[in-house]
């Protein structure tokens, strides 16, 4: 029951109470970016949804307009020279996420499953196929994002994801949201430029 009808109403009613909540800081965050350096506010990007499906995820920029497109950071040859000042603290604090919280309310995502994949993530969308991590929502947080982040392999990544699936449910998603704000906090594992690549056989 939990898994569908009740746990999109959990997650539409928390995300537009956040977004209510939070506008004051949405407002200076843009009012930030803006004053920063050129583009827009926002950064729009093509991930993976649920059952393999597209939607365009939202982040506050945090890269310059000249950064090379649908790249993983950690594919950058060097990502600290795109990051942008306001980017730095923005991804430090993983406050580049909150305009997910729009997409959450839109049902493109979940508070809590597995990280969104980019599009031609295509090692990273095999590897949850085995798991049935394609086959529900995405989450603004979840189970590997409390458990390396951006320090775990690919495989390590999609079975974590695989756990989550299968242990779905409220106390669950209680534990992971309780869970990143823990790993938020002590900034764990957040590695700019980060593994999140297939480990490959020497």
């Amino acid at each position: 029951m939990y898994k569908h009808f009740l746990k999109r109403v959990f997650d539409f009613v928390f995300a537009l109470l956040g977004l209510i909540l939070l506008s004051w800081l949405f407002l200076i965050l843009i009012v930030w970016i803006k004053l920063d350096s050129k583009g827009p506010v926002f950064f729009k990007q093509k991930r993976v949804g649920i059952h393999k499906t597209h939607f365009n995820i939202l982040k506050f920029r945090t890269m310059r307009i000249d950064t090379p497109k649908d790249m993983p950071t950690h594919m950058l040859k060097d990502p600290d020279r795109y990051i942008t000042k306001a980017g730095k603290f923005l991804r430090k604090t993983s406050l580049d996420e909150l305009p997910q919280i729009i997409n959450i309310i839109k049902g493109d995502m979940a508070i809590v499953g597995p990280r969104p994949a980019l599009w031609n993530q295509y090692d990273l969308i095999a590897e949850r196929d085995k798991y049935g991590a394609n086959d529900v929502l995405p989450g603004l947080t979840g189970w590997a994002q409390i458990n390396g982040r951006d320090e775990l392999e690919i495989p390590v990544k999609a079975k974590l994801d695989g756990e989550y699936v299968k242990r779905i449910g409220l106390l669950m998603d209680l534990r992971c949201i309780f869970g990143t704000v823990v790993s938020v906090a002590k900034q764990d594992g957040v590695v700019e430029g980060g593994t999140g690549a297939m480990k490959k056989d020497k």
